[in-house]
């Protein structure tokens, strides 16, 4: 097996646009189920609106890029008060109930052939990118990182994404150290007593969604233009799943467990897929064993699972996690 190649291949996906997104997706998680307590199944609905806020005025109008971005802040804050409104006033399972829905109606939606005209259906919406581009001050060029190489977009994307993840994170860490960020964590550990002390906890709530979502919504505009191209698929519940199992992964309530967390899963995934994949062509599999080349890609999910499973019955504050800091109210 090429093994400098196997290396190279998983070192670029844990530094690469599927590791940056996750990393906001997650980050926007932490806020959500990590500091308060909410739990928030439609993290993907929020990537999605980030993506296509993106795409849609630029595909079909004709915007620059910049001009987005209120767009994007826009779209998270309405998703987040669709959501929060009915559910946030009633027991926390209302609001995993709601999001998971909404998030797969926020799909089926942009995958409708009713809106292809908006949306580009189940194609998606490319060539929004321009922008981008022409302000990349990289020229054109290949770069490698051992064995893998890309090209001058990909480094530019990567530059700009952990500079938005560290933007984020820091965001994160003081907003969670100050008066407000106290009372969050106060309302994650005890939401009645928070209450006794008259906070008003459907407004914290509500402000924490519309926080988490805005960071998830930027993870998702990063999965768009590093892939140039918004396609709905993109933006299934396995994402939410994915960004739960990486926050679980780094630890839960820890600003840097997103980070690390979505750098350790997608170079478990790169690394396997690429062992499995070099496995199946070089070599017979016996006939007792699940593996063979037509399946492999679904073999390394299994492996990973069982990896994340051991790492929950000994771990299971995650790699920085503590604890103390798994106790919800969710009453």
């Amino acid at each position: 097996m090429d093994w400098s190649l196997i290396f190279s291949n998983a070192l670029y996906t844990a530094i690469s646009v599927n590791a940056i997104a996750y990393a906001l997706i997650a980050q926007g998680l932490n806020v959500h189920f990590g500091y308060t307590g909410l739990l928030n199944f439609g993290q993907a609905a929020f990537a999605a609106a980030g993506a296509y806020a993106v795409a849609i005025p630029i595909s079909r109008y004709g915007w620059s890029f910049w001009a987005t971005i209120p767009v994007l802040l826009t779209a998270a804050i309405v998703l987040a008060l669709l959501l929060g409104i009915p559910t946030l006033r009633l027991r926390a399972d209302y609001l995993a109930i709601v999001t998971i829905a909404a998030s797969e109606i926020v799909r089926i939606s942009l995958n409708s052939v009713r809106f292809t005209w908006l949306t580009g259906g189940n194609d998606g919406l490319q060539k929004f990118t321009a922008d981008l581009r022409s302000v990349n001050p990289i020229g054109p060029h290949r770069f490698s990182l051992f064995a893998q190489r890309f090209n001058e977009y990909d480094l530019f994307i990567i530059i700009c994404g952990w500079i938005l993840v560290a933007l984020a994170s820091a965001y994160v860490y003081y907003l969670m150290r100050s008066p407000w960020g106290r009372v969050i964590k106060s309302i994650r550990e005890d939401e009645d007593a928070a209450r006794s002390l008259g906070k008003n906890i459907f407004t914290y709530k509500m402000q924490s969604l519309i926080i988490g979502g805005i960071i998830g919504a930027f993870g998702g505009m990063v999965i768009a233009v590093g892939n140039q191209v918004a396609q709905p698929n993109n933006y299934s519940t396995a994402l939410t799943f994915f960004a739960y199992t990486i926050l679980i992964l780094g630890g839960v309530a820890r600003v840097k467990g997103p980070i690390i967390g979505a750098m350790i899963f997608w170079f478990l995934i790169a690394f396997v897929d690429n062992v499995l994949a070099e496995l199946t062509a070089h070599y017979t599999m016996p006939g007792w064993i699940i593996l063979d080349d037509n399946n492999f890609g679904q073999v390394k999910y299994i492996l990973v699972g069982i990896g994340l499973c051991l790492l929950v019955v000994f771990r299971p504050q995650g790699i920085f996690g503590d604890k103390r800091e798994q106790v919800f109210d969710v009453r």
